[in-house]
């Protein structure tokens, strides 16, 4: 087993005044050589965007965008015509694959929505750009970690351009799971949303991460109420 840790306080960090952002890899003015990317896993943005403010139009290709809202509304617009909300409980995905133009901007006029940017290398380049959202609220499991993304489009979750899978989990304190690792040769990247968790014998806290490889299984205890994010990536590409 390989592990590497980023504490919270590690992260890049960019406050513009409307966008107050942190960066597990490397990201815009923010970088480090070291924390470039976790295998397939590029971007990890923990962002809050203020009232009515947001990212406005721009283009992307060949990335695997997906965006889990952890409070309020997010407006997406695209130029494939779609046109949504998503809210906490929803998970968005985008395959920019041959380009496309999009917008992510705060819905509300009185409160700042705050959401996880997570970029994933895909398989395959110059897919057929597309969008999906789903709401995971209805699949959402107490003590247990549950699907929300796949390779896979018929499984449970959103779907993507790559053989990565992802995992939320919401854990009361003494609850233990374990994630078993689904292709040979991915590594697995924890965050920790929220709470205090310990995971093959680190203890970690609220926006902590952890990568784990060469490993067949993960193992996860809550030492205080918590929420964690499990990524599960190639890391070879």
């Amino acid at each position: 087993m390989n592990k590497i840790i980023h504490k919270a306080e590690t992260r890049g960090h960019a406050n513009h005044g409307w966008l107050n952002s942190y960066h597990t890899f490397s990201f815009a003015n923010y970088y480090n050589p070291e924390r470039i990317n976790f295998g397939a896993l590029r971007v990890l943005n923990d962002d809050r965007v203020q009232a009515g403010m947001g990212f406005g139009t721009h283009p992307h290709d060949n990335m695997e965008i997906i965006s889990i809202p952890l409070d309020g509304d997010l407006e997406h617009k695209d130029s494939m015509g779609n046109v949504a909300v998503i809210k906490e409980g929803d998970v968005q995905v985008m395959s920019a694959g041959t380009g496309i133009t999009h917008s992510e901007k705060n819905k509300n006029k009185d409160k700042e929505v705050k959401f996880l940017q997570i970029w994933v290398f895909p398989k395959t380049k110059n897919v057929t750009p597309r969008y999906d959202q789903i709401s995971i609220r209805e699949i959402a499991k107490d003590n247990k970690f549950y699907q929300v993304l796949s390779p896979n489009k018929n499984d449970q979750g959103v779907w993507l351009h790559q053989d990565a899978w992802f995992h939320l989990g919401n854990f009361t304190k003494g609850n233990t799971d374990e994630y078993k690792i689904k292709k040979n040769g991915n590594g697995v990247y924890a965050f920790i949303l929220n709470g205090e968790v310990e995971i093959d014998g680190e203890k970690l806290s609220k926006r902590d991460g952890i990568g784990i490889w060469d490993t067949e299984s993960i193992s996860v205890k809550a030492t205080e109420n918590a929420r964690v994010l499990l990524m599960e990536v190639p890391m070879t590409m």
